[in-house]
């Protein structure tokens, strides 16, 4: 397969049991992603035991048609999302992946992508859900910079 590969990035809190709205507004931004693309990969995992995966939650709110559609219920953190895509890519040959997330998530992953997919040819690009933008949220996104490094360095390891 040759072509884009659409990937969401998924989102949840402890505290709900469904998909959360900021989730929710990624898979609808996805829906026009996907229009025209070979495979979308759906990714996220639990944060509570004996809950469905962030992917599965997204899988059973699909509704788009005509890509093929990948789970990944183990991806844990944007670096580990960037890696796990990037394999999938290299795997079915991609040449474009487009990142669906939040528009405060939205740097943070643009760079991790770039990271897991450098050196590739494949190009990039990031596609921002719209809705809230939480006070907390984009803080906890602040929080998360000073990271970066030792998820560019985890992101480059796994990712080839």
């Amino acid at each position: 397969m040759s072509g884009r590969l659409v990937a969401v990035l998924g989102y949840s809190e402890r505290r709900e049991n469904g998909l959360h709205p900021v989730c929710a507004a990624r898979l609808e931004r996805a829906l026009a992603e996907a229009e025209g693309a070979s495979a979308v990969v759906l990714s996220g995992w639990s944060r509570r035991r004996g809950r469905l995966p962030e992917a599965e939650l997204m899988a059973g709110a699909w509704r788009g048609s005509g890509a093929s559609v990948v789970c990944d219920p183990f991806a844990r953190t944007t670096a580990e999302n960037a890696a796990r895509v990037a394999t999938l890519a290299r795997e079915v040959g991609a040449d474009e992946v487009v990142v669906v997330t939040s528009g405060w998530h939205a740097p943070r992953a643009r760079l991790l992508f770039r990271a897991a997919l450098g050196g590739t040819g494949v190009r990039i690009s990031v596609a921002a859900a719209s809705g809230p933008r939480p006070l907390r949220l984009r803080l906890g996104e602040l929080v998360r910079w000073p990271l970066v490094p030792l998820q560019l360095a985890l992101a480059r390891r796994s990712g080839r």
